[in-house]
């Protein structure tokens, strides 16, 4: 239980920001593009443009 208080009463780092704000974006985006009428395709869309995004954030801004 301490440990969950000291994860949950830190402040954020890099890497975990980006993985949280690109997690928005992606959602965004597979929202209002993604309409595949599957959500088996259209989750895997939604991770892909996940991944990507993460992948391009983490290039400006690399987690310490």
């Amino acid at each position: 239980m301490e440990q969950l208080r000291t994860v949950l009463g830190s402040r954020l780092d890099a890497g975990t920001a980006v993985t949280l704000s690109t997690m928005a974006v992606a959602f965004v985006i597979a929202e209002q593009l993604y309409k595949f009428r599957s959500f088996t395709l259209e989750a895997a869309a939604f991770l892909v443009t996940w991944w990507v995004l993460r992948r391009i954030a983490l290039y400006f801004v690399p987690p310490k």
